[in-house]
């Protein structure tokens, strides 16, 4: 009996270690860990993966520039450099211009539009296809509410007002801003301040008003503009090797996507919990808060359009991925008129 007991005890312990080995992943963050919701999510999905799994995946959040600069991420997951990278798809416009489609899309959908579409609309089968040549599993981990129009020196009246200016701006919409006599530019978060500050660009346009607030932009611009035309809504992913993603077990891969969908529903509901209360703060420092004329929306519709066409005649994936998104919001706006107040 005490040969077969020792016996038992040293399987056992043989067989331990492989149950709870832990597996360090670094995760290269695009934005700061104390910036409201752009960073805050992502600190929030290491520790939770961290936890889901016991800490079999202890999951190290990274600040910018931690092991690569914030927009040196695509090409480091891709290669193992780092396991895990935490941004929005639209970052990487120069190497994929159709993820841009599965980031924010000016004149766009709402949050529960846009999520229908990625889930059960095709988006998030075309996003694993635009992901995979480049050695990536991507899965939407976080979407967050309307973003301001931007923050700029002078009150903006007419489309003229637009001429010569130069911005920070993303993703499609600065092709759409280009187009109406802006010099634009992809700044990452901690280069805005200092540029504006400096004069290098005369306005910018990042997120929703409290992590506009976060930043202190309102220290160097004063006029601060919505509707937030080119991102109703904005989708953050996590980015993992696909060697690495495809040497999980179903389990693992499981908790991580439910981590994933646990913060969409956490993160939308936060940010739209923030907003009032920092456009008060914003107005009690001096910011004056306008919204665009119809005139001015209407011109930069126009401009849209004519910057969809071009990518869609450009990129062949730009094309059937637009194709899918609109194609669907056509189906979906019946539903959309009738179902909610307008």
């Amino acid at each position: 009996m005490k040969k077969l007991f020792t016996t038992t005890a040293v399987c056992m312990a043989v067989a331990a270690p492989a149950a709870h080995a832990q597996d360090t992943w670094q995760l290269q963050s695009t934005y700061p860990g104390s910036l409201t919701q752009l960073g805050t999510l992502g600190v929030r999905i290491a520790d939770q993966i961290t936890r889901i799994t016991d800490g079999e995946i202890n999951m190290v959040f990274q600040e910018p520039g931690g092991i690569v600069p914030a927009l040196e991420v695509f090409d480091a997951v891709g290669t193992g450099a780092v396991e895990a990278g935490w941004s929005t798809p639209g970052y990487w416009a120069g190497r994929v211009p159709a993820l841009q489609l599965l980031a924010a899309v000016p004149f766009g959908p709402q949050a529960g539009e846009y999520l229908a579409w990625v889930k059960f609309g095709g988006g998030k089968e075309l996003f694993d296809e635009l992901w995979e040549p480049h050695n990536v599993k991507s899965i939407h981990c976080a979407i967050i509410a309307p973003e301001a129009a931007g923050w700029f020196r002078q009150p903006i009246e007419s489309t003229d007002d637009f001429q010569g200016l130069t911005m920070r701006f993303f993703g499609l919409g600065a092709l759409v801003m280009e187009k109406m006599g802006v010099s634009t530019q992809l700044l990452a978060a901690g280069d805005i301040f200092p540029a504006l500050e400096l004069g290098t660009i005369d306005g910018a346009e990042f997120s929703m008003p409290a992590i506009d607030l976060n930043l202190g932009f309102y220290q160097v611009a004063q006029h601060y503009y919505f509707p937030g035309w080119h991102q109703q809504a904005t989708l953050f992913d996590l980015m993992i090797n696909l060697d690495l993603w495809e040497g999980l077990d179903e389990s693992t891969q499981f908790k991580i996507e439910t981590v994933c969908d646990a913060n969409i529903a956490y993160g939308l509901a936060e940010g739209e919990a923030l907003q009032f209360a920092a456009l008060q703060e914003l107005e009690d420092r001096g910011v004056t808060i306008h919204t665009f004329s119809d005139e001015v929306l209407e011109a930069l519709e126009a401009a849209w359009l004519e910057v969809a066409e071009e990518q869609s005649a450009a990129d062949a994936d730009f094309a059937r991925v637009y194709e899918s998104y609109t194609t669907f919001r056509e189906n979906y706006s019946r539903w959309g008129e009738l179902g909610y107040l307008r």
